[in-house]
């Protein structure tokens, strides 16, 4: 799930929706507004600037997917921090909407976004691989799991990928990818955040 955006009266942001601050980079402190969609959460800016700390010195050129894109708020940080590109699915037409009106906000031309089941999404062969995946699915829908194994089976990932994961459970219990190392993790309130790295799979 996820929730970001914000630009005050420039955005076609819905009324009842809410906003989110792009914390760093070429976009620092923009606003953003991101619309009322159920079960949208926005990654807190405490998480969020964590997770960009741990990323420092990998987002520079990197090609970043975000298969649960919601608001955009993690892609768009992405964005902002120098990745070369950035690819987000979403299945809401509200919020893809949304963030492709804020996307030509920030007159962004290397971020795209695709309306479209993740699940169904992630189970094509893609055109390229990518640097770094943010997932950050709904909870309670036993999502993170499938979608981690069908970034492998499809050829998504590069073989020394970074992978962000969210989720209610503990990264140890969550059944990821044997070859993925967990690099780092963290706990705000329920949720459960954490950096792997896929390391090369052995014979």
């Amino acid at each position: 799930m996820k929730s970001r955006r914000s630009s005050p009266a420039q955005s076609p942001a819905n009324a009842t929706g809410g906003q989110l601050r792009i914390i760093g980079g070429t976009w620092r402190s923009r606003r953003l507004s991101f619309p009322a969609v159920p079960g949208l959460r926005p990654t807190p800016d405490r998480v969020r600037e964590t997770l960009f700390n741990w990323l420092t010195g990998t987002l520079e050129g990197a090609h970043v997917l975000d298969p649960f894109a919601g608001s955009g708020a993690l892609l768009l940080e992405a964005l902002s921090r120098g990745a070369a590109s950035g690819l987000g699915f979403d299945a809401n037409s509200a919020a893809v909407s949304s963030l492709r009106s804020n996307l030509q906000l920030l007159q962004c031309s290397n971020g795209e976004i695709r309306q479209g089941d993740a699940l169904a999404l992630l189970a094509q062969t893609p055109t390229q691989a990518f640097d770094l995946v943010l997932l950050d699915p709904p909870f309670h829908q036993d999502l993170l799991a499938q979608a981690c194994h069908l970034l492998e089976q499809h050829g998504w990932l590069k073989p020394r990928a970074w992978i962000y994961s969210e989720s209610e459970q503990a990264p140890s219990s969550l059944g990821l990818p044997s070859h993925w190392r967990l690099h780092r993790e963290k706990q705000a309130g329920q949720v459960h955040y954490a950096l792997w790295q896929r390391l090369e799979e052995e014979s």
